[in-house]
């Protein structure tokens, strides 16, 4: 007897239900389906936002990007053009100056900034944009979702959003054609 208790004892599993390893992402057996990890149904890819009007070719840029990093440089570039919003790149305030005033008298609606460049230092160049272009021009700047501290200050010194670059990226189209409308003549945006 003790015998037959020691050859029973263990976990015990049931056969498995099929139409649960079906409703689990599982193929069933048949193979008629892509493999997918257990567990995870099918994503679905958020469609992205209808794309602007195209802008007249004379028209001002209203998003102005610090990025030197070549990926999100050219993430924006083919995002915006996607969107029909002319972002421009500047490296420095005084380019940024340049090009603001070559804009004529229209403010930007976005800047963007890598925290992560350098060369842009965007921890000293936020808080004095912030006070010069005042509640118009919202500033968003993107990092690695590890910094932190990092956010931290980028919030302190002024940044009105501070995201990840994951986050970045998939809210990009959003962004872009949320702040790349151009202003009519009421006032109102797109």
């Amino acid at each position: 007897m003790g015998r037959d208790r020691q050859e029973h004892q263990g976990i015990f599993t049931a056969p498995m239900d099929h139409s649960y390893r079906a409703n689990m992402g599982g193929d069933n057996g048949n193979g008629s389906r892509a493999p997918r990890r257990p567990g995870f149904s099918a994503s679905y890819p958020v469609a992205d936002p209808e794309p602007l009007p195209a802008p007249p070719v004379d028209a001002a840029s209203r998003v102005f990007a610090f990025v030197e990093d070549l990926f999100f440089l050219s993430k924006i570039q083919d995002t915006g053009r996607k969107m029909n919003v002319k972002v421009e790149f500047v490296k420095n305030e005084k380019e940024l100056t340049e090009r603001m005033k070559s804009n004529g008298e229209g403010n930007p609606s976005l800047i963007i900034f890598d925290l992560n460049n350098v060369n842009a230092k965007p921890l000293t160049l936020i808080p004095k944009l912030k006070s010069k272009l005042k509640k118009g021009t919202s500033i968003i700047g993107f990092l690695s979702h590890v910094q932190g501290d990092l956010k931290q200050k980028a919030h302190e010194v002024g940044c009105d959003m501070v995201l990840p670059r994951s986050a970045f990226s998939q809210n990009l189209p959003q962004l872009l054609r949320r702040h790349g409308a151009v202003e009519t003549d009421s006032g109102a945006a797109d």
